[in-house]
């Protein structure tokens, strides 16, 4: 039964423990980042939001759902794994301030109740598809950016990889280990079913030891052969086989890795036809793969989003979104910018890099009333550059730096005639891509071009002391990936609890700025 924590605002702490320091120690106190923790994080928790994991009934009542949302966003805060976190509660006199723990014999939940409560968050996002720690952090930044009266007009955009913790999986290797998991949990009838069909693979000690001893002839027969094991398995299985959870990822791997040919024989697919969302782990059936700069990622992306005026005295994290990895920039902001609109309605100016433009962003920014500025632009640069703008009455027109001429429409696009006297004169003439034609030379385009070319020239448009305001939140990053381990991935798997540690770390992030600014 949920009940809220009312005692949370009675400030017994400082009676009970404060009181009880010297003068020089209860200042350190008060000025410590956990005290500022206590005030913009703890007390402004809104409870009631989590009601819904609790039961109607008349029952015992919950563990005070500001403790256990503080724990999990002090825990990020300070990078400690659970361990710590549930030392420094014991021990430490200002984790327990940070969380409102008002009397020192008082122990405010156990390691199963934080776990408990993670995992009833965990299924209301499996349900729903709504994680409410991102409800926290909406929730928390609004209040900050009234408070601080943060300007939001002028915003920073950009992405990182949120590495999952999972082992590297070669192709084969995959195949197998989900292979050996479902064989340790369908019934003995079908082990002892297929007992011979099986055994060379289970009797291993693991999936990486039977890749490992195999010799480089073995390799592509091997394949050719789990194609047929999973085929089998497939179609023969018992019913009580198949309703096992081991058998959703032995079946995902089956249509991911292999096909039927026209005469029904089954297949190894080539290489060519997988694609980025194959099932990279049996441990994190979210991850997906991307390759980026010559790097192989596994895992989600996280786009972060934070103010960015100069005449704000610091700036705040307003959103963050966790995708894919092999969701592109453009993608992730063209969908986010409806609800990034919304919670900064006077928005105006959004500064990123070239792969934020595209078809899908260009509109959306237009609906929304919203100027993208980029920077560190992709593609070629042209040699003869060719600009495409919309004239006052809806027409277009095409400007080389020679000519400017009014396009007409075709069928399924635009083109523009350039006079060839006019080009006669052009330094550029040899180099320049335009074709050539009989009445002049032709440039064909589309409105989407017009778009692109209107956001390349939007930098242009704006002061020079706020051309190089993108590179900044670059440094937002690196804050977010002080929480990885010594090998740069997340310490979790799963796309729930990537997104657990973006939402957590923003608010610590967010909390670490007003601190240093302000408290």
């Amino acid at each position: 039964m949920f009940v809220k924590n009312d005692k949370a605002h009675q400030g017994n702490f400082f009676n009970d423990v404060i009181s009880q320091l010297s003068e020089s120690k209860k200042k350190v106190a008060l000025n410590s980042v956990e005290f500022c923790f206590h005030d913009e994080v703890f007390l402004k928790i809104n409870e009631e939001d989590f009601s819904l994991l609790y039961s109607n009934v008349l029952s015992r009542p919950n563990t005070p759902v500001n403790f256990l949302v503080s724990a999990l966003i002090l825990r990020s805060f300070k990078g400690w794994t659970f361990a710590e976190l549930f030392n420094n509660l014991d021990f430490n006199i200002l984790t327990r301030l940070a969380l409102g723990i008002y009397d020192l014999e008082e122990i405010p939940f156990c390691p199963a109740t934080l776990f408990n409560f993670q995992n009833r968050i965990l299924i209301h996002f499996n349900e729903s598809g709504e994680n409410l720690l991102k409800g926290v952090f909406d929730q928390l930044t609004a209040g900050q950016l009234k408070k601080y009266k943060v300007k939001t007009g002028i915003q920073r955009t950009d992405s990182f990889q949120l590495m999952s913790n999972i082992a590297k999986f070669s192709r084969l290797r995959l195949i197998i280990e989900v292979l050996r998991r479902l064989c340790r949990v369908i019934p003995k009838a079908d082990k002892l079913a297929f007992e011979d069909l099986l055994s060379p693979f289970t009797k291993a000690s693991s999936s990486e030891k039977y890749c490992y001893e195999l010799d480089d002839e073995q390799l592509p027969s091997q394949l050719s052969e789990l194609a047929k094991i999973y085929h089998q398995l497939y179609n023969k299985l018992s019913d009580s086989s198949k309703k096992h959870p081991a058998f959703k990822f032995f079946e995902r791997v089956y249509n991911e890795q292999f096909e039927l040919n026209d005469d029904g024989e089954i297949l190894v697919k080539k290489p060519s036809q997988l694609n980025s969302s194959c099932l990279q782990s049996p441990d994190d059936i979210d991850a997906t793969f991307r390759t980026k700069r010559g790097e192989s990622y596994k895992g989600q992306v996280a786009n972060v989003t934070e103010t960015a005026d100069p005449e704000n005295e610091f700036n705040l994290i307003t959103d963050i979104c966790v995708e894919n990895n092999n969701v592109n920039d453009n993608t992730i902001i063209a969908k986010q910018i409806d609800e990034l609109k919304q919670k900064t309605p006077d928005l105006e100016e959004l500064h990123a890099d070239g792969a934020y433009g595209g078809q899908e962003s260009d509109q959306k920014m237009i609906d929304n009333d919203v100027t993208l500025v980029t920077t560190a632009c992709t593609g070629r640069k042209a040699t003869v550059p060719i600009y495409c703008s919309q004239n006052d009455d809806g027409t277009y027109k095409v400007s080389c730096s020679e000519q400017s001429v009014n396009a007409q429409k075709t069928a399924t696009r635009y083109k523009a005639v350039f006079d060839l006297e006019g080009c006669q004169s052009c330094p550029h003439q040899e180099q320049c891509k335009v074709k050539k034609s009989k009445k002049g030379r032709v440039h064909y385009f589309t409105e989407e071009t017009v778009k692109a070319h209107s956001r390349a020239k939007n930098i242009e448009k704006i002061p020079p002391e706020r051309r190089n305001i993108r590179p900044n939140v670059e440094a937002t990053v690196k804050q977010f990936t002080k929480g990885y381990n010594h090998v740069g991935k997340l310490n979790v798997r799963g796309k729930f609890k990537a997104e657990l540690y973006a939402f957590t770390a923003g608010i610590g992030i967010n909390l670490g700025r007003i601190y240093r600014n302000v408290a």
